[in-house]
């Protein structure tokens, strides 16, 4: 059974190495990752924003973020589940936490950075509504894929 909960400081070094796990494996990680995942609380949750976590028994198994990034407006960020767990549902799980916080939050708009290797990902924004935009404005050299949702 897997549960979406909220993070908490004990769950830290399982975000950071859920994400470096995919971000490794596609040789995506830059600077600009680890200075997120190695403060999340000052990154994302002092800022207005929230992490979700996907727990399987006692371990995490999968992560998504929002970041608030100004008036009505956060970033999907971090979104991630661990290699043995993919095929069962879990991004879903996670992208609808993240869908349903925002617009209790009172946001208008969603955006999220990615990178064209990840097909598989890219495939499920797409089926919540996620439209690709120009890629500006990226704090990241490796996205060339920039997505938008109006809620």
């Amino acid at each position: 059974m897997i549960e979406i909960i909220d993070y908490t400081d004990e769950y830290e070094a399982d975000f950071k190495n859920l994400n470096l796990e995919w971000l490794n494996k596609y040789n995506l990680a830059e600077s600009h990752d680890l200075e997120i995942l190695n403060d999340p609380h000052k990154t994302i949750l002092d800022t207005g924003g929230c992490i979700f976590l996907a727990k399987s028994g006692n371990k995490i198994v999968g992560s998504a973020a929002l970041i608030h990034e100004g008036e009505g407006l956060y970033e999907l960020a971090k979104m991630s589940v661990t290699t043995a767990f993919q095929g069962k549902g879990i991004s879903k799980m996670l992208i609808e936490k993240c869908l349903s916080t925002a617009k209790e939050l009172k946001a208008n708009k969603l955006i999220l950075f990615s990178n064209s290797q990840l097909t598989t990902a890219i495939s499920l924004y797409e089926k919540y509504g996620f439209k690709h935009i120009a890629a500006t404005d990226s704090p990241f050299l490796t996205a060339d894929i920039k997505m938008e949702l109006s809620l």
